[in-house]
């Protein structure tokens, strides 16, 4: 028997990290056993252990917890791809934020991960029709961690949104994989069209603290947008921009900006 559960729980070397680090976790700090029981060591995967946080966090005295898990549960058992995007941003923060040493961080702690694993639910709803549950997701979504994202708008996997504080994503919105954005993003429009009216944001990209992106612009795969730049025109791939309207500075300065992280200029320009 003992041989057997081990060889089920090395089909998953992610999950029995986690729960290695959850017991390490609970063996340094035994006032966090509670918390680090019931989210991670209570479970026998990721997907259980992301139902019930996302379920914890999200439940109100106008939608309970046990309803939100079943409506959770529902959408990992029918779309294994939320799942898999589920795993592709955990590893995405971990190996972009130098603040995050261990895969059980974003679990319990970064708001960034958390909002954007509720809205892959809310999302899924929406691609259901089951538009007031998905409009209930983005609600709380926005209420818990202040992180505004419309069920509709389609996002990618291996997505790291750092610190995440009043990241705002409009519903016609395109983010493609392996983005990087940090707090205080807008992907918005620039009136009242009813249309597809946001914008496209290609793999890779980096996008820097208080930068809004309006409008339906494309932004090209692997560019940079500097902290506090409003993008107003279509970006080309590869390159940076900066300032009031943005404007291209350099190029890129590296093969995979939304990994290396680096927000600098490139060639020292300003």
């Amino acid at each position: 028997m003992f041989k057997t559960q081990q060889a089920v729980a090395s089909l998953d070397p992610v999950w029995d990290r986690i729960t290695k680090e959850a017991q390490e976790a609970v063996d340094s700090q035994p006032l966090m056993g509670g918390l680090i029981h019931a989210c991670i060591l209570h479970h026998k995967s990721l997907q259980k252990a992301l139902s019930y946080r996302i379920s914890a966090k999200l439940c109100s005295n106008e939608m309970s917890m046990t309803i939100l898990r079943e409506i959770v549960d529902a959408a990992y058992e029918a779309d294994p791809g939320i799942v898999e995007a589920s795993r592709a941003d955990l590893m995405a923060v971990y190996e972009r934020d130098p603040a995050c040493h261990r895969l059980l961080q974003p679990i319990l702690y970064f708001k960034g991960y958390q909002a954007v694993q509720a809205y892959r639910i809310g999302h899924w709803l929406w691609q259901q029709g089951d538009w007031d549950l998905a409009y209930f997701f983005q609600m709380r979504i926005s209420e818990i961690f202040g992180v505004d994202i419309h069920p509709a708008a389609e996002i990618g996997k291996g997505i790291m949104i750092d610190h995440a504080h009043s990241i705002v994503i409009g519903e016609t919105a395109v983010v493609g994989d392996n983005v990087s954005m940090l707090h205080s993003v807008t992907l918005g429009g620039t009136g009242k069209e009813e249309e597809d009216r946001h914008p496209k944001i290609g793999n890779g990209v980096l996008i820097g603290a208080g930068a809004k992106v309006l409008g339906n612009i494309k932004v090209g795969h692997c560019s940079r947008i500097a902290a506090g730049s409003v993008v107003l025109a279509e970006v080309p791939p590869c390159k940076t921009v900066a300032g009031i309207p943005a404007r291209i500075v350099g190029e890129a300065g590296c093969d995979q900006p939304s990994v290396s992280m680096d927000q600098r200029f490139p060639n020292g320009s300003e």
